[in-house]
């Protein structure tokens, strides 16, 4: 079958991918793209995948419209920092510059969304390392280093031995929200799992997280939806 979709106002592009692994159908929403993906059993008719996608159509579109349309970054266009919105304007001189009134960037036009996106991920590294520096004074335990990758699954992660890694998207959202990732991921140090210990590290060296574990949850993926 070619094409595979979902009829309907928008209709919905479907990507269909068998796995010899696959004991039943599964279904994902990329946070990064939008893409709908079928996950299915080998030797499964694609109309039956077509049609769990059918039962599933209102929570597809549900999540797809609270995930709102790409946005490519340009100037004219807004882009959250901090979790406040602000312009992208065109600037002079050689460097960007925010301000309250927006968010300045020089140079040529092609290349703003490229350029804005360096400045955000510098900015994001000096607030995550300040921040894994606070919580892990708090915590007690040093960590080894920290990196800054574009994760599609997930906001943070800490290795074994001691390495940090957050999305520099962190950056965009409110800071308390950057904060509680860099806590939790912190307390990872301690604790390297989910445990009812993992959970309390994180409520003595940050406090009550319910509030930005929440956001994340139902806000975080419209930070993927900027394209620089």
């Amino acid at each position: 079958m070619s094409d595979p979709h979902l009829p309907g106002d928008p209709p919905i592009p479907l990507i269909l991918r068998r796995s010899a692994q696959a004991k039943r159908i599964s279904l994902r929403i990329s946070q990064l793209d939008g893409r709908v993906t079928l996950t299915m059993p080998k030797r499964l008719a694609e109309r039956e995948a077509l049609e769990f996608a059918r039962s599933k159509e209102g929570w597809i579109r549900k999540h797809l419209e609270a995930r709102g349309e790409d946005e490519p970054v340009g100037i004219g266009s807004e882009v959250p920092l901090g979790g406040k919105m602000y312009p992208v304007i065109a600037g002079t001189g050689r460097r960007v510059q925010i301000t309250p009134d927006g968010i300045f960037v020089p140079g040529a036009v092609e290349r703003v969304g490229k350029r804005l996106g360096a400045h955000l991920k510098e900015i994001a590294r000096d607030r995550l390392a300040g921040a894994s520096d606070d919580y892990a004074a708090r915590l007690g335990r040093p960590y080894a280093r920290l990196s800054l990758r574009d994760t599609r699954s997930r906001w943070g992660s800490c290795t074994s031995d001691g390495g940090l890694m957050y999305s520099w998207r962190l950056i965009m959202a409110p800071p308390e929200v950057l904060d509680y990732v860099a806590a939790h991921e912190v307390a990872h140090l301690a604790q390297m799992n989910h445990s009812s210990a993992f959970w309390a590290e994180v409520t003595r060296i940050y406090g009550d997280y319910a509030a930005p574990r929440g956001w994340l949850r139902t806000h975080g993926s419209t930070l993927h939806r900027y394209k620089f």
